[in-house]
């Protein structure tokens, strides 16, 4: 019987979502026969033991299911490159460039593909900015409401729409806990759209609609907060573009395995967000919902993740 290693948990802010995404991709490939080893990284602060930790499991292969931090942005994934074990997602060029939502921006900005107006602030030059009035030129150049974000972090951790301008310097330091950069995005007013790419095929847009305000932590992670369309009803055309946009981006950005690439629609054009190379597998996650649209079990959706990972392993 074939043995796989699921990662989960991990030491960055989206540690309990990869807790939920682990358990219930372990729990999947179980009851597709199957023997399954969950590895959580916070335990082996040592990383050549982590490795070992691995390498005794002899697996046929890792199913990373961490969000966020190394578990992400390209450094676990060069480990186990160089350690020759195969894992799922993408290679650790296309995980760091991903991650970094500053870098992600331009490289949409040359495939020709809309993207809010931005403003990236760095930590070591915020000396200049004590006083909430340090920080009009920024609502002048962008507008309000403005989205503030750190710059490497996923799960809509340390994100705020910040409405009035008195409010932007605290979020602006809240959102700097979570990266030393930080990234300003104009608020594109209109529908939230993704779209998942499993080995270059787009699959069916996913709409994302919240009850109540906007899709923040609370609103993403709680049951019952937002209403979800899958496929979303929104023009043939719209919803081509948009796969087309996640298409190209994927070239681009040299992802492999399975990704889904994040857009806002004002009823006139798409915009491009951010990538997540590694999307969430809860009973909430998009890339679920979107293969279900596609007429794709979760234990088909893994299935496919598996074939692809033993092809390419994260070499691709």
């Amino acid at each position: 019987m074939e043995k796989i290693v699921v990662l989960k948990g991990g030491t960055s802010p989206e540690r309990e979502i990869s807790l939920v995404s682990g358990s219930e991709v372990a729990t999947a490939l179980r009851t597709m026969g199957y023997i399954v080893s969950e590895i959580d990284p916070a335990n082996y602060p040592v990383l050549s033991n982590f490795i070992t930790a691995i390498q005794n499991e002899h697996p046929l292969l890792v199913f990373n299911g961490l969000h966020g931090g190394s578990g992400e942005n390209g450094e676990l994934q060069a480990t186990l490159s160089m350690a020759g074990i195969k894992y799922t997602g993408s290679n650790f060029k296309a995980s760091c460039i991903s991650m970094d939502k500053y870098i992600s921006k331009l490289i949409a900005i040359a495939e020709g593909i809309p993207v809010p107006r931005y403003i990236l602030l760095r930590e070591d030059l915020l000396v200049d900015y004590q006083d909430p009035e340090d920080y009009s030129g920024f609502s002048n150049q962008l507008g309000l409401p403005i989205i503030v974000k750190p710059n490497d972090a996923g799960s809509s951790v340390g994100i705020s729409r910040v409405e009035y301008l008195e409010d932007l310097k605290s979020a602006v330091q809240n959102a700097f806990k979570y990266s030393p950069n930080v990234l300003l995005e104009e608020y594109i007013p209109g529908r939230e759209l993704t779209v998942t790419i499993i080995d270059g095929e787009a699959y069916p847009v996913v709409e994302i609609k919240p009850l109540e305000g906007w899709y923040d932590y609370t609103n993403k992670y709680t049951s019952g907060k937002t209403h979800y369309e899958a496929p979303a009803q929104i023009d043939d055309t719209v919803a081509k573009l948009l796969q087309l946009y996640a298409i190209r981006l994927w070239k681009a950005f040299g992802l492999s395995g399975y990704a889904r690439i994040d857009f806002r629609y004002d009823d006139l054009k798409p915009y491009f967000l951010e990538v997540n190379t590694l999307p969430g597998m809860t009973s909430l996650s998009l890339t679920p919902m979107a293969a279900k649209a596609a007429g794709m079990s979760f234990q088909d959706l893994l299935k496919n993740i598996i074939d692809i990972t033993i092809k390419y392993g994260g070499l691709k």
